[in-house]
């Protein structure tokens, strides 16, 4: 009796789920490398970044 809905729902749960299952990582470790590739672009060398990082707990202060 509802086994044709129960193939219908399987049909429609099982992709949304694999696309989920598989996009969902690879957005998420796609935001994280566009986010540090500008860090490591704007720090090139050691004393820029110890420059950036103290002057970031400077206007803490």
């Amino acid at each position: 009796m509802f086994q044709p809905l129960l193939d219908a729902g399987i049909a429609v749960v099982f992709p949304l789920f694999f696309v989920l299952a598989i996009g969902g990582p690879l957005l998420l470790w796609w935001l994280i490398d566009t986010e540090s590739d500008g860090e490591e672009s704007e720090h090139r060398d050691w004393s820029s970044a110890e420059r950036a990082a103290r002057r970031d707990t400077r206007d803490r202060r």
